[in-house]
């Protein structure tokens, strides 16, 4: 009996002790006692989050963007004023858009300048009234092409000890021309007059022009593609005549000075 009463006096003192704090939390709180339980809650959120490890940022190793995953693009100049809007060397891990700006007049510029190049390689074109040279033997296959021009530029680094975009910008600077002849009728005869090239017109031409002379080379050549492609940008790059773009580059503008 003894046991008894002593359980049910301490369920009684129990029971009254909950009713006493609930009471205490159900009264209404001053301003000072709920800003001092906010910065509690404050500290005790603090407190937990440091216990959380946290990374040290000073330790993290910044991730950059680098043409085909390799050769950053942050210290390549393009010295051609001209060109600085319509040269888009903006870095991507793999130069395939899927023909995202085909559709889109004047907004091929939004285009890398090694994609450019890689589509002008799958097609040249023709040369000659006749078709001396066409492109109907090229396969136009991405992924061979692709595989190539990277390869190439692995080449361009080991000779010249060079970023290999720099040498394709300056390449492509060596190659676009400033002035051509436009032809126009004049009474019964043709006249033909030098005129300024645009910017967007001279990415054009030089990227043809370097194309078809990787194609020229390659042709019946035991070279591979590769090499004669990294031959091609280091000689458009040196300015020497021995790359086909900057002959022509001359021989366009040495015709046009006639014309002026």
């Amino acid at each position: 009996m003894d046991e008894i009463k002593n359980e049910l006096k301490k369920g009684a003192e129990k029971k009254m002790e909950q009713t006493q704090r609930a009471a205490v939390l159900s009264k209404p709180k001053t301003h000072e006692e709920s800003t001092e339980n906010i910065h509690n809650t404050e500290k005790l959120q603090e407190s937990q989050e440091n216990v959380v490890d946290k990374p040290d940022k000073s330790k993290l190793i910044p991730f950059t963007v680098k043409m085909f995953g390799k050769w950053d693009v942050s210290g390549v100049v393009i010295s051609d004023n001209g060109l600085k809007n319509y040269l888009n060397i903006k870095p991507v891990m793999v130069p395939r858009t899927g023909g995202r700006w085909a559709t889109k007049p004047f907004h091929k510029n939004d285009m890398s300048i090694v994609e450019r190049l890689i589509n002008k390689l799958m097609i040249p074109g023709h040369r000659g009234k006749r078709h001396k040279l066409t492109s109907g033997r090229c396969s136009a296959s991405t992924n061979a092409i692709y595989l190539q021009v990277k390869k190439s530029f692995e080449i361009i680094e080991k000779r010249t000890k060079q970023n290999p975009m720099q040498v394709l910008v300056k390449a492509v600077e060596n190659s676009s021309v400033i002035e051509e002849i436009a032809a126009y009728r004049l009474g019964g005869i043709i006249a033909r007059q030098a005129v300024i090239v645009s910017p967007q017109r001279r990415m054009d031409i030089a990227l043809k022009h370097l194309a078809q002379g990787i194609y020229k080379t390659s042709f019946k050549n035991k070279k591979s593609l590769a090499n004669v492609i990294a031959e091609e940008l280091i000689a458009a790059a040196d300015n020497d005549t021995k790359s086909f773009a900057v002959s022509e580059r001359n021989r366009i503008e040495r015709e046009a000075e006639g014309a002026r």
